[in-house]
């Protein structure tokens, strides 16, 4: 198998990773301020990305030329994380991830900007179709709501963050000179859970840790193992292999595994009108993989 094709692995397990934090992540968002919960949640995650360092060898000192450069990536996914629990606390899981699904063209216009990719006619023609059916499940398969454009607080709130999440994957390989994805990682979530604890003080200090309910230490353990450790290096693991927009692309599949998650959590199905954005949304990755089979036939 090659590089390209363990890139693509790699953001499918991603994909369903991150779907779970959506309705998890909607469970905690109004027991505990955002800034705290994110803040343990990286110091956790941190722990585990440097037992994994130490158990593969170390390398970490290396890795520290530049150190800014984890202060960049650090900040920008910080901010993307306390947004996004912003907005659950208002956003429904399935049209918190359909704004998610607008990273790719973000991601794509950012590309240019940082990298000078430039996104040919049939990924933007995917990257549309995504658009368009992330839009429609944002607006709840209302066409007089998109008409109006009355978007939620949370959508907005959260849309902000995603911004910031589609600077990220172009900037790791404009910043990255040569760190295997693992050291990266850890390196990034250092800076970052150092930039949360010291913008998040007070709101860590006034918590009340004894009585925060079930659903947060949940959320917690899960965004910290598996949404945050677990997609971190699987981001930066195909970041290094694939272009920025054909990384993200995966996110289109995020709604369809957050329906997928609510169901297995006991919660309704969404409503067929909101499926059919949920259904463009994966014929956009369709595309957008399809595209990468005809490169690869080409080269």
């Amino acid at each position: 198998m090659g590089p390209a094709a363990r890139g693509h692995l790699a953001m499918l397990l991603f994909s369903a990773l991150v779907a779970g934090s959506f309705p998890l992540g909607a469970a905690a968002a109004n027991a505990i301020a955002p800034v705290a919960l994110n803040a343990v949640r990286f110091a956790l995650a941190t722990a585990i990305i440097g037992a994994a360092v130490l158990v593969r060898g170390g390398g970490g000192r290396a890795a520290l030329a530049a150190p800014w450069r984890y202060g960049v990536l650090g900040g920008v996914f910080a901010i993307y994380f306390v947004l996004m629990f912003e907005g659950l606390k208002t956003a429904a899981p399935v049209s918190a991830a359909a704004v998610f699904t607008l990273t790719p063209i973000l991601t794509a216009g950012f590309a240019w900007l940082l990298l000078r990719q430039v996104t040919g006619p049939w990924v933007a023609a995917a990257l549309a179709i995504g658009a368009a059916g992330a839009l429609w499940v944002i607006f709840d398969a209302d066409p007089a709501a998109l008409r109006a454009f009355d978007v939620g607080r949370g959508e907005a709130v959260y849309f902000a963050g995603c911004v910031a999440h589609a600077a990220y994957t172009p900037l790791v390989r404009r910043l990255n000179r040569g760190e295997r994805a693992l050291i990266f990682t850890f390196w990034t979530l250092v800076a970052a859970t150092g930039l949360l604890m010291a913008v998040g003080a007070p709101a860590i200090a006034a918590t009340d840790w004894t009585a925060l309910p079930r659903a947060v230490w949940i959320a917690i353990g899960y965004t910290a193992i598996f949404a945050t450790a677990g997609t971190f290096t699987l981001l930066q693991y195909a970041a290094l292999r694939l272009p920025a927009a054909k990384v993200m692309a995966y996110t289109y599949l995020v709604p369809a595994w957050v329906a997928l998650w609510q169901i297995a959590l006991g919660q309704p199905a969404p409503a067929a009108g909101i499926l059919v954005g949920v259904a463009l949304t994966v014929l956009a990755l369709v595309m957008l993989l399809r595209e990468v089979s005809a490169a690869g036939a080409r080269g």
